[in-house]
């Protein structure tokens, strides 16, 4: 299918906002999104049943169509190695009315299931009753499942450039980025850029805490994407992660500075690594609590869902500091790492 073009993305957006649309705002922000753009790592054909031509946007932009069932499809997938850096390899994502998938591997053996969930990435939000682009994006304040995010696109009018599949496994949370424009898989921003052996690989339940705060709407971009990847390490600093922010260090240290005030990392001046602070993102802080129940299209089916998903997270106790899990029938408070950080290792006695 050809891309989606900007002349595409105003008659959509018009369709809904009539004469609200600012088109030169729309204009602006799809060429802002175009050089942020990570490689392609496939392109892939989207199906939601009857009427599909193979491409999302036209399957978000046709009203006749369901998002309750959907299939993703890659295209000629390169082989498991350098390229799946920081993913999961698949080659197709079928997606379930319960906010469930089953994603198959590329060796065609029997799927993995995982919940699914949307985070409307880059886009065009346009104001909302005079209080600006802002205060739409956090009317929509929780993750959704495909359907639900494609109702909450179709009514407000905003405009998709990007969305972000986020996949909880039993053990895992990946993120994969799809651009909706020319319906490709992008690769993740950290690969080639970012140490793999670095990563942490949170449990559900904190990589959950983490993907319903960025959906608040509450943080910048840039500021929502180091927070993602600051989430998945034990600490970094602004020199390790500017690679992944095509050099810009000043940026990258500002940010982690904003995200420190925030509350959402902390600093070690001694070293300059920030590290990440779940407990200001976790639902029991108050301000994420309720995330599920504020959003406008959240629905029993999504909650009993969510539900499914923390209950199979809590079988794994997770450090409170780190978030890391902790081994079967561990009884420290921390991880033996964080309990040699902070001088309280058993073996420092």
């Amino acid at each position: 299918m050809p891309p989606a073009t900007l002349p595409d993305l105003e008659s959509f957006a018009r369709q809904t906002l009539g004469e609200r649309l600012d088109a030169a705002a729309l204009t602006a922000a799809y060429h802002e999104y175009l050089p942020r753009r990570t490689e392609p790592l496939a392109s892939f054909r989207f199906d939601a049943g009857n009427g599909s031509d193979g491409s999302l946007f036209h399957a978000i932009a046709n009203p006749e169509l369901s998002f309750r069932s959907a299939e993703i499809t890659l295209r000629d997938p390169p082989p498991a190695g350098p390229p799946w850096e920081f993913l999961r390899p698949f080659s197709r994502i079928v997606l379930a009315p319960d906010g469930s998938a089953e994603v198959y591997g590329l060796d065609g053996g029997a799927p993995t299931r995982a919940m699914v969930r949307v985070l409307l990435r880059e886009h065009y939000a346009p104001p909302t009753e005079g209080r600006g682009p802002r205060a739409l994006r956090s009317a929509m304040r929780a993750l959704a499942t495909p359907d639900r995010a494609v109702e909450f696109v179709r009514q407000s009018g905003l405009v998709p450039f990007s969305v972000a599949l986020l996949l909880y496994f039993s053990e895992e949370r990946i993120r994969i980025e799809l651009d909706v424009l020319e319906d490709r898989l992008l690769r993740d921003m950290r690969a080639g850029r970012f140490p793999l052996g670095r990563r942490v690989r949170r449990p559900p339940r904190v990589a959950y805490a983490v993907d319903s705060y960025v959906a608040r709407g509450t943080l910048p971009i840039v500021s929502a994407r180091v927070l993602e990847l600051l989430s998945e390490t034990h600490g970094t600093t602004a020199v390790e992660l500017s690679p992944v922010f095509g050099g810009a260090r000043e940026l990258v240290q500002t940010t982690l500075h904003g995200l420190a005030a925030r509350r959402l990392a902390s600093l070690d001046r001694r070293t300059g690594v920030f590290r990440p602070r779940f407990e200001t993102m976790a639902p029991g802080d108050g301000r994420a609590e309720g995330a599920e129940s504020a959003s406008p299209v959240a629905n029993p089916q999504l909650r009993t869902s969510v539900l499914e998903l923390i209950a199979a997270a809590d079988s794994r106790a997770t450090c409170p500091l780190c978030g890391d899990s902790l081994p079967p029938g561990y009884r420290g408070l921390l991880c033996e790492r964080c309990q040699g950080e902070v001088g309280s290792a058993p073996d420092s006695a």
